[in-house]
């Protein structure tokens, strides 16, 4: 069982944004994907989540073709974290954080969203509205929100899925270490997470999986530890076969 692509294709007029991409998300595991801006790396993320519907292929969860889910049952078991946490709606950081609470109620809801807001350090700024705070701290809290939301189903044993779309762009090293170690720790308990990382250093210590994309297909994928090569570097990026090994020693 997983959150899966199989043979997506997805086309925007002329361009083609995915070509036959296949890649699988499963419970107890962190996939970090990486490439190239441009790469498709967010259009994947947004086809994994069921935000766009592919020309030809299918997202599977658990079995099921994503296309048959009721939306409100895969807001149960699905979580995203976009680029941009914007919100101009008057609320406070407390707030945005228990828009994920939504099954919950009275102490069990109010317990839940402190302990999410504990674990990404945002819980001094409950009262703050949440319009007033830097770009790092409304990631922080839109992380945050997406760990409560999955709370009901890890209460119930079902099978969940983060997805974080380059979460850590906005935060400074302290917080880049807290957020994947947040991630880190989801996996460890049973959910499957997926990361669009830029930083290979990050992707190679928190990832058990890495799928590198290039010109919206599947480049090259494995083992976090097997993945990331002199030579696989030099061709993604498109860079010194020295250059990307430099790199690769100081990770």
């Amino acid at each position: 069982m997983a959150l899966a692509l199989e043979d997506v294709t997805l086309k925007a007029g002329r361009a083609t944004l995915l070509k036959d991409v296949s890649f699988a998300v499963e419970p107890g595991r962190l996939v970090a994907v990486l490439g190239p801006n441009g790469a498709g790396k967010s259009t994947a993320l947004s086809v994994l989540a069921g935000d766009l519907k592919p020309q030809s292929g299918r997202v599977v969860i658990d079995g099921r073709d994503m296309a048959t889910v009721a939306k409100s049952e895969l807001a149960r078991v699905r979580a995203v974290v976009g680029q941009h946490a914007a919100m101009s709606f008057p609320l406070t950081a407390y707030e945005v954080v228990a828009l994920g609470a939504h099954p919950f109620a009275g102490p069990e809801r109010d317990d839940i969203v402190e302990e999410s807001m504990a674990a990404m350090d945002v819980l001094h700024l409950a009262g703050r509205d949440y319009p007033t705070l830097s770009g790092g701290e409304r990631q922080r809290i839109q992380i945050a929100r997406a760990l409560v939301q999955l709370r009901p189903a890890a209460k119930d044993g079902a099978r969940r899925y983060l997805l974080m779309d380059e979460p850590t762009a906005h935060l400074d090293l302290k917080h880049k270490i807290l957020a994947l170690e947040c991630a880190r720790a989801f996996a460890d308990a049973g959910g499957g997470v997926l990361c669009i990382l830029h930083d290979l250093g990050l992707a190679q210590e928190f990832s058990d999986e890495i799928v590198l994309l290039k010109a919206g297909a599947v480049f090259s994928d494995g083992a976090s530890g097997n993945t990331l090569t002199g030579e696989t570097i030099s061709a993604l990026f498109e860079i010194p076969v020295w250059r990307s090994k430099s790199l690769l020693a100081t990770l």
